[in-house]
């Protein structure tokens, strides 16, 4: 290689490329064969057209430089069966010919080719013409290479979200399952409305499919075990605690466990242990009241009780010191204790969850206790029922279209004047 062409070649990008030469002109091969050998190409050679088609097929060169007037089969046919080879139509093909009109140069085009030179050959002209095409065919290839690779992405993608699909399917359908079954177990109308001596309508709405709010009324042999808490968090683990704490108060009811402290220790005791197992980071505020004859026995820690007067006036009853997170540590013993409170006719209760009180307005403020307080205060003439309905209606209309975080439960319970059922 003279000191020229080294000094040009170290700019190629292409010396180990594999170039096919179709021509039938001795002269011609030769000296364009010994040029760009000279640059590092790989140099195949063809006397004619059938020739060429068979060394294209088995060499697969990178580019062709091809004579359009030769016996035989023309550079023109040769082109349009290399385009018609799925082995060859791929590979760059580059005239050569003395032909300069625009009807032959179109014809070139129209059955393949990517380009002319024109004969007498300048060799500088061959060498940037065939390295200019190679780099096309180079980017082409990387491009091809890219666009299968992100197709071979996009159908994993495809893929992936169908299972995503299928698999929110899957847990849409253990959700409502678990949101049937969590209805289930709240105390239905009737039941409310056997308990003798109060008037108690109860509403839960979880934010998600599965809400972490618990409230119960229980009945057993003339004993009332009323409960209402909130589990942190919300979704399907938060309903399975809320069904667990139903469960395990209603197993200690039948078992007549008392006093109310020892109740909630032991329950505690349950939840944590089970907690534990399951390895689940949670807990719940929990108030459990016993009722009797018109006689209240509160304990556990949850939010404020609202002890309602015949006349409205509220008196907020704080539960802070009545007991301890649920499930947190294994004995709530010492923390445990309980308050008594007469109910007379007309008095009576409200139970709820911090998602009333805490419930946001389009410009998020807090609906807040004063609110809750207010609201029941102006309705408490009415039924349980109706107390219960108007509450949930301000705080529905306090919210607005805003999304709802927390889920809401309320429970009113009104001490009958007769001391009656409405049975």
């Amino acid at each position: 290689m003279n000191v020229v062409a080294q000094r040009e070649t170290k700019s190629l990008d292409f010396k180990a490329s594999v170039i096919l030469v179709i021509d039938d002109n001795p002269t011609n091969l030769g000296v364009l064969v010994d040029y760009l050998e000279e640059y590092g190409f790989e140099i195949i050679v063809a006397r004619n057209g059938e020739m060429g088609l068979k060394r294209a097929q088995v060499a697969q060169p990178d580019m062709i430089l091809l004579d359009v007037m030769m016996p035989g089969i023309d550079g023109f046919e040769t082109c349009r069966r290399l385009k018609t080879d799925e082995s060859t139509f791929e590979i760059p093909v580059i005239f050569m010919t003395a032909l300069s009109s625009t009807e032959d140069k179109v014809k070139g085009f129209e059955v393949g080719g990517v380009d002319y030179v024109t004969k007498p050959i300048q060799y500088k002209e061959v060498l940037a013409r065939v390295t200019t095409h190679l780099r096309l065919r180079d980017l082409t290839r990387k491009l091809q290479g890219t666009n299968q690779e992100l197709c071979r992405a996009n159908q994993k993608i495809i893929t992936l979200n169908e299972r995503l699909k299928a698999e929110n399917i899957r847990m849409q359908a253990e959700l409502d399952v678990a949101r049937r079954l969590q209805q289930m177990v709240l105390p239905t109308t009737e039941e409310l409305e056997r308990i003798e001596g109060l008037d108690i309508a109860g509403f839960m709405e979880p934010a998600d499919e599965v809400g972490g709010d618990y409230y119960d009324v229980l009945e057993h042999d003339g004993r009332i075990k009323i409960g209402i808490g909130d589990v942190t968090g919300h979704g399907l683990e938060s309903g399975v605690l809320m069904l667990m704490v139903q469960m395990a108060v209603r197993t200690l009811l039948v078992s007549k466990v008392s006093p109310p402290e020892t109740f909630l220790n032991i329950l505690n005791r349950a939840v944590y242990e089970n907690l534990q197992r399951m390895n689940l980071d949670k807990n719940l505020t929990l108030s459990l009241l016993d009722y009797q004859n018109g006689h209240l026995r509160v304990t556990g820690q949850h939010e404020e009780v609202l002890l309602v007067r015949k006349d409205g006036q509220i008196e907020r009853i704080d539960t802070f010191e009545l007991g301890f997170s649920v499930g947190v540590i294994d004995d709530i013993t010492k923390f445990a204790s309980q308050i008594e409170i007469e109910l007379q006719p007309g008095e009576g209760i409200v139970l709820y969850t911090e998602g009333i009180t805490e419930a946001r307005n389009p410009e998020k403020e807090l609906y807040e206790l004063d609110r809750l307080c207010e609201v029941v205060s102006r309705h408490w003439h009415l039924s349980a029922a109706e107390i219960q309905q108007a509450v949930i209606a301000d705080v529905r209309q306090y919210i607005g279209t805003q999304k709802v975080y927390d889920d809401i439960t309320l429970l009113v319970l009104k001490q009958r004047i007769d001391g009656s059922t409405t049975n």
